[in-house]
This record gives C-alpha cells, sequence and structure tokens, in this order.
C-alpha cells in the first residue's frame, strides 16, 4: 500500500524568517548560523511578501564592502516572484518540480500563511524513506 507523503511531513517548520525592514548584514549572519542558502520575508500578517538567498546578500555586501556603507534591508534584496508550495501538496509532485531546475527551497504556505520551507534535502529524506518502505519484507 502506497503511504503518501505530504510536504507538510517533511518540512522545517517555521523557524527562520526575515522581515522586510532587517538589515542585510544580519541577515546573512543568520544564514551563515542556520547553515541556510536562504529564507522567506514574511509579513505581519504571516503571508510571504519576498525571498532572501545567499546569492542576495553576497552581491549587496560586495558592492558596499569597500565603503562601509551597508544600510539595505531585505525589502531592498529580496525577490518578490516567490514560488511557494502549499502543505498537502505531495512530496513527489515538489520532487518533479524540482528537478525542473527550479529553486532550491520553497516557503511552505497554508491558507496564505507561511508555516515552514522544504529544501532539496527534506525531499531526497522524503525520497529515501519512501524507498526503504518499498523494501521492507511484506507479511
Amino acid at each position: 500500500m502506497d503511504n503518501i507523503r505530504l510536504v507538510r511531513d517533511y518540512m522545517r517548520k517555521k523557524d527562520l524568517s526575515f522581515d522586510v525592514r532587517d538589515d542585510v548584514a544580519d541577515i546573512a549572519a543568520t544564514l551563515v548560523e542556520h547553515e541556510l542558502t536562504g529564507a522567506p520575508v514574511i509579513g505581519a500578517d504571516g503571508v510571504v511578501l519576498g525571498f532572501v538567498s545567499e546569492q542576495d546578500c553576497i552581491k549587496e555586501m560586495l558592492n558596499t564592502a569597500f565603503h562601509c556603507e551597508l544600510t539595505a534591508t531585505a525589502a531592498d534584496i529580496m525577490r518578490s516572484d516567490v514560488l511557494t508550495v502549499d502543505g498537502g501538496m505531495e512530496i513527489s509532485v515538489l520532487a518533479e518540480q524540482m528537478c525542473g531546475n527550479k529553486p532550491k527551497m520553497y516557503p511552505v504556505t497554508e491558507n496564505g500563511t507561511c508555516v515552514g520551507l522544504i529544501t532539496r534535502p527534506d525531499v531526497l529524506r522524503a525520497l529515501v524513506d519512501s524507498t526503504a518502505e518499498c523494501h521492507q519484507p511484506s507479511r
């Protein structure tokens, strides 16, 4: 019997997100500390407003590092055309999307509110679990 695996079962609970007013240097330090390549920018109502990546931080910090004028915020560097996935989506559907060179991580939403983040390693873990289940001896 197939056990359907859902995004909400493998996502990282909303443990890291940024506010539009957060400073780029603080964002970069937080990403390094949490070993993430990016995180969503969330509004007060929990809605995803954008996404900030390591690359966004690197570009901004490189442009301003020599002048010591780093004053940019998440609002200045975030991508606002963010692809999100619903927590009820099947992992297999998301895995297919990720094979099409889509983002390596997605904010997870339910009822329009950000509830977590799912990454390629999370999807891979779900697929490993599914494969291991296939090799269980039947009774």
